[in-house]
């Protein structure tokens, strides 16, 4: 266990990594190391090289090995009430979002707008919020979703649960499918989309993917639901799990999402707004996966602001 003395010392630390945090990534250890300093400034620290892992440069998704040397520059922690808190708006719509709870989860239909996790200008995402609104509990990511997309986001509550679950989703043991709106329709009704990525960091810190031969293998598989004059409703189940995979598939195929300002194409973009659509159409519907002898499964309905978008798609005449 980290004790309470390596907590925010005012000189450089060497806290060598216990057991129990093996596979941990670097900004999450250093943000439950380092209470109250803004996860803006951890990202600043690891990209400048302050941080250091046995004396190497790392990036602050480095996952930590038992027994791994972290070095942590000076960097004054907030004192107790001195750090900005979320406002009891925020916290009272993190709480209403939550669809199941038990000893090892804690699962959150996310609504859009809202960061799986703060940093780059954003205070406050969803782990934030609800380790404001819970903080007995001991609260991790299980994964993320883009901040424009609404839907099933997993926590843990042990950090048992979170090794566990994150190993089935390396080993790709876990069923992800999303609900999306595409430009036109399919040119069947399944169609895989087998097309590596790769990630690029712009000038100020903006992700954008592209599909790359040289890039990360990434395959998505779209199935028609419905469809409508110029838009289809899809559902997506994703075989890897790669930043931005779902809109820049969707982006290669020639169907992008209706409301990707970043991926998508812009008259098709005016022509839903037309429609009453004010945000990405990208749903996190469903998230399945096996712990032991145990089966989880976790599902979100269609947001409500999208639902209205196919109730007028639908209204207009199907195809």
């Amino acid at each position: 266990m980290i004790s309470e003395s390596e907590r925010g010392l005012p000189q450089v630390q060497i806290v060598e990594i216990p057991e129990d945090r093996e596979g941990q990534r670097l900004d999450n250890f250093l943000s439950g190391l380092l209470k109250g300093v803004p996860r803006s400034l951890i990202y600043r620290i690891c990209r400048t090289g302050e941080v250091r892992v046995n004396g190497g440069r790392v990036k602050p998704d480095r996952r930590l090995s038992s027994g791994d040397k972290v070095r942590i520059p000076p960097v004054r922690v907030a004192e107790r009430g001195e750090t900005e808190a979320p406002s009891g708006g925020q916290m009272d719509r993190i709480e209403a979002s939550i669809i199941h709870e038990d000893r090892e989860f804690l699962v959150i239909d996310k609504p859009s707008g809202v960061a799986s996790h703060g940093g780059s200008g954003i205070s406050f995402g969803a782990i934030e919020l609800m380790r404001a609104a819970r903080p007995r509990d001991t609260l991790e990511l299980v994964h993320r979703l883009d901040r424009d997309t609404s839907g099933i986001l997993v926590l843990t509550r042990k950090r048992s649960a979170l090794t566990a679950l994150q190993a089935e989703i390396r080993e790709g043991r876990v069923e992800k499918r999303y609900l999306a709106l595409i430009r036109g329709s399919l040119p069947r009704s399944q169609l895989t989309v087998d097309a590596p990525l790769r990630k690029s960091v712009l000038h100020g810190g903006e992700r954008m993917v592209r599909v790359d031969p040289d890039g990360k293998e990434s395959r998505s598989r779209f199935e028609e639901l419905e469809r409508f004059s110029d838009a289809s409703l899809v559902e997506v189940a994703l075989e890897t799990g790669r930043t931005h995979q779902i809109r820049v598939h969707a982006q290669h195929i020639e169907h992008p999402l209706a409301g990707d300002e970043k991926y998508g194409e812009r008259e098709f973009n005016r022509t839903m707004r037309d429609k009453g659509l004010k945000r990405l159409f990208l749903h996190a519907a469903r998230f399945e996966f096996n712990l032991g002898d145990r089966a989880y499964s976790f599902t979100a309905p269609l947001a409500k602001e999208l639902s209205a978008t196919v109730d007028v798609l639908q209204r207009k005449g199907r195809r």
